[in-house]
């Protein structure tokens, strides 16, 4: 398999999967907006370097999971129920007016932003599930193959996509702060849509192997 094409699943996978506005991209802005681009990059460097390893977990578990089709089935079962169940409260959530409110930043030196941005990259363990059954998804297509190489290729594009997103937060954030995307509402509607699909996805699957 190429590794470039690895390397941009990757990346693709990983930034669709920070897109909606959360605590991560948005306390990046926050912090760039706050105190300084050069601070905004500190604090995703830090963020970046713990999805590298919430990544390769995930492909090291997926990769288990692809030599146990049984327990795989079961897991899928279980995904579905849990993506459904996460699609309803998001989208109950998303019927109040609430305005997102971030934290104000309380540490100020590079080196506090860096272990800050690993402290809440390690909190959010989303990327782990969420990049597990990616990977089992794009293996199953043959487009990923679970050797060395590929993993980190695999690795380096995740961590790459983050790092992409969160730049285009810090970036356009004055610019986008005002529009009602960045309301809380609306990031409870994009997060229940987003695993609204992945639930469709997973239901079709499950179809397709009985």
């Amino acid at each position: 398999m190429d590794i470039t094409l690895v390397f941009f699943l990757g990346l693709i996978i990983a930034l669709v999967g920070v897109i909606p506005p959360g605590l991560l991209n948005m306390t990046a802005a926050k912090i760039s907006l706050k105190e300084g681009y050069n601070r905004g990059v500190v604090f995703s460097i830090g963020v970046c370097v713990v999805v590298c390893l919430q990544t390769y977990v995930a492909a090291i578990f997926a990769r288990y999971l692809t030599n146990h089709p049984e327990v795989v089935e079961i897991l899928q079962r279980v995904a579905f129920v849990l993506f459904v169940l996460i699609t309803i409260y998001f989208l109950i959530l998303a019927k109040k007016e609430t305005q997102q409110q971030l934290a104000e930043p309380k540490m100020k030196s590079k080196h506090s932003r860096f272990f800050q941005g690993m402290l809440l990259s390690s909190l959010n363990v989303f990327p782990i599930p969420y990049q597990a059954y990616m990977t089992i998804t794009i293996a199953s297509f043959g487009w990923l193959k679970f050797d060395k190489i590929s993993i980190v290729s695999y690795v380096a594009g995740a961590a790459t996509g983050t790092f992409v997103m969160l730049y285009v937060y810090i970036f356009f954030f004055e610019k986008i702060k005002g529009k009602k995307f960045t309301t809380q509402k609306s990031m409870n509607y994009i997060i229940g849509s987003i695993t609204g699909v992945v639930a469709l996805f997973t239901l079709i699957n499950i179809i397709k192997e009985l």
